[in-house]
């Protein structure tokens, strides 16, 4: 017999794999926005401006690549680089309220995925199934020491 965890790799596997791109009814005429600015912008929303250092540490990613988003992000208007409020010497990067606009519907439009892919799933099951994803990802933070901060 197999262990379970083989079973929720092979899930995540698939999970990964479909994204909801396909049952949003496709990227219309404004596209959306990429995950790296949905991911980005998400952070800067619950965390308020942080440096590229902090965003950085916070992404897991290099400052090359931190670099290459956040001025994709600037550029769109969707976040702007501010002085550190708290007078440090970095600046930092600040969603802007088109960014927020942006995130927001974004935000529905995956609801709206997640809400006909569940359908048929009782509201019981679904607030289960969330709080097992929350379990899941909590745990992966607390392996890689960067916890994810929740509204």
């Amino acid at each position: 017999m197999s262990r379970p965890t083989y079973e929720v790799e092979y899930e995540q596997m698939l999970l990964s794999r479909y994204g909801l791109q396909q049952h949003r009814g496709g990227r219309g005429k404004d596209g959306g926005l990429e995950r790296s600015a949905y991911i980005l912008l998400s952070r800067l929303r619950v965390q308020g401006p942080m440096s590229i250092g902090e965003l950085s540490d916070a992404l897991g990613l290099d400052a090359s690549t931190v670099n290459r988003q956040t001025a994709a992000v600037v550029h769109a208007g969707q976040a702007e680089r501010i002085p550190d409020p708290a007078g440090g010497m970095a600046r930092k990067f600040r969603i802007t309220g088109k960014g927020a606009r942006e995130l927001d519907e974004e935000r529905e439009r995956i609801v709206g995925s997640l809400d006909r892919v569940m359908a048929d799933w009782p509201d019981a099951e679904i607030a289960a199934f969330a709080g097992y994803l929350k379990r899941f990802n909590t745990s992966i933070e607390r392996l890689g020491g960067r916890p994810w901060p929740r509204p």
